[in-house]
């Protein structure tokens, strides 16, 4: 319910003023079957550029913030995000390189989901290197060289990239915005991170079996192995979808599910979909700031680490990492 009162809030917000009772009225009249009743300019910014972004900021928001709960209950770190097995340095060197090879940031998004996959099954592979040695240690360590490597490949892009034209391009990709948020948007990403989402939902319990460590899961019947390459797949389906239109949004995924341990506990039945509910209405109230504070719209991965940073500090004084 809350992201919902988020989105219908963040139809309001905006230089174009827009009054609670005018949005309800323009959607009484799309339902009633006659949306031309209405000023064309109004039904223009609440149809086309207000309702598509408040839509996929509060999906972008939920998929990164229930990934990176996913994620932190899995490797038993709370320092971990949803960007913790590379998906995010290779959706951003994917979308880097479409822009370099095809001067088009639309040519972005399928580059930026294949790449984010493929970051991660090479992290997975990694980890899978030393049999002997935790597979959860590995994991980390596997996303940690990827995401080495991919942020190298990044920089090479960007040194390659014609500096009046395709760098500017790259760079406000990397810092993450909303502003060109239409409906295909929300089709293209909404698959992904549907799948992987939903299917976070119905194993949540299944977390916490594995956040107790693979000789416990065992013991209860399950087995340890599948169940995390389900959690780490559905993870990283949500979080490709998210980072492909988004661009690199950092913070969402590591802030989020503390905020959300504060309130239910680590119990990964309510904490799971905690995260999503509060990961939507943060992502929509930040990108609201995003386009209202300045006369141009702030990046949103700048907000978010201006944000998510001091709240994190207090967050660990609050908490002084109980539950881990």
């Amino acid at each position: 319910m809350a992201p919902l009162l988020f989105v219908f809030a963040s139809l309001c917000i905006g230089r174009y003023p827009l009054s609670a009772g005018q949005v309800l009225e323009l959607v009484w009249q799309q339902i009633a079957g006659d949306p031309s009743a209405g000023n064309p300019a109004e039904q223009g910014v609440l149809w086309h550029i207000r309702l598509p972004r408040a839509l996929l900021g509060a999906m972008v928001g939920g998929a990164l913030a229930i990934s990176g709960s996913a994620f932190q209950s899995l490797f038993r770190n709370p320092l971990v995000s949803s960007g913790i097995l590379g998906v995010s340095s290779g959706a951003g060197f994917g979308a880097a390189l479409a822009i370099l090879l095809f001067n088009s940031a639309s040519a972005a998004y399928p580059f930026a989901f294949a790449f984010g996959i493929v970051a991660v099954v090479f992290s997975y592979l990694i980890g899978r290197i030393y049999t002997g040695a935790s597979s959860s240690i590995m994991l980390v360590l596997g996303g940690v060289i990827v995401s080495s490597v991919f942020s190298a490949l990044l920089s090479l892009v960007k040194y390659v990239a014609d500096p009046t034209d395709q760098l500017p391009a790259i760079v406000f990709w990397l810092m993450g915005s909303l502003a060109t948020a239409r409906y295909r948007d929300l089709l293209i990403a909404g698959i992904p991170m549907a799948i992987g989402v939903l299917a976070l939902l119905g194993v949540r319990w299944r977390i916490n079996v594995l956040s107790m460590g693979d000789r416990e899961a065992h013991s209860l019947g399950v087995d340890p192995r599948p169940t995390r390459a389900l959690v780490v797949l559905s993870a990283t389906l949500a979080t490709a979808g998210a980072v492909c239109v988004s661009g690199v949004i950092g913070w969402v995924g590591l802030v989020i599910p503390h905020i959300g341990r504060m309130l239910v506990g680590n119990d990964n039945r309510l904490l799971v979909p905690v995260s999503l509910s509060l990961g939507s209405c943060f992502l929509i109230a930040v990108d609201n700031l995003a386009r209202t504070l300045t006369g141009s719209e702030i990046p949103l991965g700048i907000l978010t680490a201006l944000v998510g940073g001091p709240f994190f500090v207090y967050l660990l004084k609050q908490t002084r990492g109980r539950g881990w």
